[in-house]
């Protein structure tokens, strides 16, 4: 059962007051996983294999419970929200205009978003009602690595001023207006924009826009009116974990690339594959210490308190619970 409760101070993280969640709805995981009603389960075991992240132990039973419900609740706003804007149409007498609805995806480094954005992709493009889903992250924003060089903000990669936050805002702000855009392609395994390669946006039923910023930062647009991304987003989510747990998942994930994807000549990280295992957790614990739990404490966690939708992780990856406002 659904109910509106005080939050304990202890759930709410050291960084962040327990109040920013008050008087939401509270869902422990069973009372959320009813509200799937009878939506049918559209992926496999096969399909969530290339869906899921790094050491990142998703299951069908997750899918089943949390996700179903979720992209049950999506499609009856984006229902809703056609509606809407097909009145306001009617209403100034033009013609009606196809606009995405948009659901960001906010919180840390190594919280599962990635792998949350791209479950619902593929669950959400097999409604009939909107067949058509997009899926840009944040990264692409990201100043180009020379850039970042110049201006001494390597160790601060993540945090808002490294990000082009004015491209990001008339990003947003195409594809609401128009339903087309286009953003910088960024790679993992190189830690940097691709030159010269975009992904085109054309038309989507839905746009997922992941990243660790979507809900902290704001700038103005070429016509100067100050904007934020939550201006944009119809639906905001916050994958959220307590910091010891995040911590944890960081230093694995990153270990288990030490192993994989660091061995590639071309990965940016390649001077670690030759270390040891001590050295390895060493430079992965500095990593999340000084850089992604500072940036946690200070920009990431903060934002939760504008999302519509707090999705709480305990230590094995499972959602535990939900907390939803705004709604």
């Amino acid at each position: 059962m659904a109910t509106v409760r005080q939050i304990r101070p202890e759930r709410a993280g050291a960084a962040l007051p327990a109040d920013d969640l008050a008087g939401s709805t509270h869902f422990p995981r069973a009372a959320w996983a009813r509200l799937r009603s009878a939506v049918p389960l559209t992926i496999t075991e096969d399909d969530l294999i290339r869906l899921r992240g790094a050491n990142e132990p998703i299951s069908l039973t997750e899918v089943e419970d949390i996700y179903l419900p979720l992209t049950r609740l999506i499609n009856l706003h984006v229902g809703a929200a056609r509606g809407l804007a097909r009145v306001t149409d009617d209403f100034l007498g033009r013609p009606a205009a196809k606009r995405p609805y948009v659901v960001a995806i906010a919180g840390s480094v190594a919280v599962g978003k990635s792998t949350m954005a791209r479950v619902l992709r593929a669950l959400l493009s097999r409604w009939p009602d909107h067949p058509r889903v997009d899926l840009v992250t944040t990264d692409g924003f990201l100043y180009p690595t020379r850039t970042l060089q110049e201006r001494g903000l390597m160790e601060r990669k993540g945090f808002p001023e490294s990000y082009d936050i004015r491209r990001m805002i008339e990003f947003l702000l195409e594809v609401r207006t128009t339903g087309r855009a286009r953003t910088p392609i960024y790679s993992h395994l190189a830690y940097d924009i691709v030159p010269g390669a975009y992904q085109e946006i054309a038309a989507p039923d839905i746009l997922i826009f992941e990243g660790l910023n979507v809900l902290q930062i704001g700038a103005a647009s070429k016509g100067g009116a100050l904007f934020t991304a939550s201006d944009f987003f119809d639906l905001a989510l916050y994958v959220d974990a307590e910091a010891d747990d995040i911590s944890r998942w960081y230093v694995d994930r990153f270990m288990t690339h030490q192993a994989t994807t660091f061995r590639d000549p071309d990965s940016y990280f390649h001077h670690m594959a030759g270390a040891t295992r001590d050295e390895a957790l060493t430079y992965a614990e500095r990593l999340w210490r000084e850089i992604n739990a500072v940036n946690l404490a200070e920009n990431i966690l903060p934002s939760r308190a504008r999302a519509d939708l707090v999705i709480h992780k305990g230590p094995d990856h499972r959602v535990e619970e939900l907390f939803m406002r705004r709604l």
